[in-house]
This record gives C-alpha cells, structure tokens and sequence, in this order.
C-alpha cells in the first residue's frame, strides 16, 4: 500500500504574484517541511493557461492573467520545485481529471492506502481535485490538511473546508 501527497497549485502567481495573499506566503514554509516529511509518492499539480486566458470562460469571471504558460507566475515556487521528483500535471481548470485518471492507475498497481491534499486555493482548486479524487476513488481516505492550504479569503477557504467534510473528506487542521 502507498499514501499519496498531492501539492495543488504552489506557483508564484498563487502565493506572492497575480493573485496571491499573506496566507498563501504563510503555507509554504509548512507545505516544504510536509514534503520533506511525507512518506509515500508526491505529485504537483500547475495551473496553466495560455496567453488568450483573458478569453476563455474563466478569464472572462476571473479578468486577472495568471499561470501563463512559462512565465515566472507560471512557475511552482522553487524551493517546493527542488522537492519534486515527478512532472507536475498541468491542468487548465480548476479540476484535473489527468490526476483523477493517474491516482485510479497508482491504486490499481499499488493500492492506496489515502491521498492527502495541500496547496491553493482551498477554495477552488483543493476542493475540485479533492472532490475529483474521492468520486474517483471513493474506499480511499481522501484527506485535506488545511494548516497546508490557503483559500482566497480566510472564509472561503473555512466554507470549502466545510463543505469537504460534509462530502466524507477528511480535515486534518
């Protein structure tokens, strides 16, 4: 049996750039030392959009360019990045079904044991991959800890919160 960590969108845009706020620069200390920590696989996941982001669905609810496509937004924050052994999966909205598809493969070849979520925004993009795995994977503990996430607001990330623990997720805090 295996334990998976997945890191959700710890790019610069996110923490201290385009839409970043206190609490996210706030996390990456703790998201580094539960990399460091953790015992089992580690997959990121990147926002990335392209340069016409302004003109797609989300560019058009969300007018802030953020995550373009090989600039330093774009970039996981580095001493994160260091920490990394695989590619990230880079995903074009808020939820990636090639994570989703990628944890049903490892648990097919190695079971396992519970996936644990940490990143930005709790709010968004935790709580769609979060909600992703555990409709993908139901029998596995899907566990959110929340000491390592950051929302856009400190209440929309309590509201997320919330609402994954109603949808039989676990919040560790």
């Amino acid at each position: 049996m295996q334990k998976v960590l997945v890191v959700v969108d710890m790019q610069n845009d996110f923490i201290d750039g385009a839409l970043g706020t206190k609490e996210a620069v706030a996390i990456v200390p703790g998201v580094k030392e539960k990399i460091e920590n953790f015992d089992g696989v580690v997959l990121f996941t990147r926002d990335t959009h392209e340069t016409y982001y302004l003109d797609t669905q989300e560019g058009k609810k969300l007018p802030v360019p953020h995550c373009i496509r090989d600039t330093e937004g774009w970039q996981i924050r580095s001493e994160l990045d260091a920490l990394r052994k695989t590619e990230p999966i880079d995903k074009e909205t808020f939820g990636s079904t090639d994570l989703a598809g990628d944890l049903v493969a490892m648990n097919e070849d190695d079971e396992i044991e519970s996936i644990t979520f940490v990143g930005l925004c709790t709010d968004i993009c935790v709580i769609s991959n979060a909600l992703l795995a555990k409709a993908s994977l139901p029998e596995v503990p899907i566990i959110v800890d929340a000491k390592y996430c950051a929302g856009v607001t400190p209440e929309s990330h309590e509201n997320a919160l919330k609402a994954m623990e109603v949808c039989q997720i676990q919040i560790d805090r």
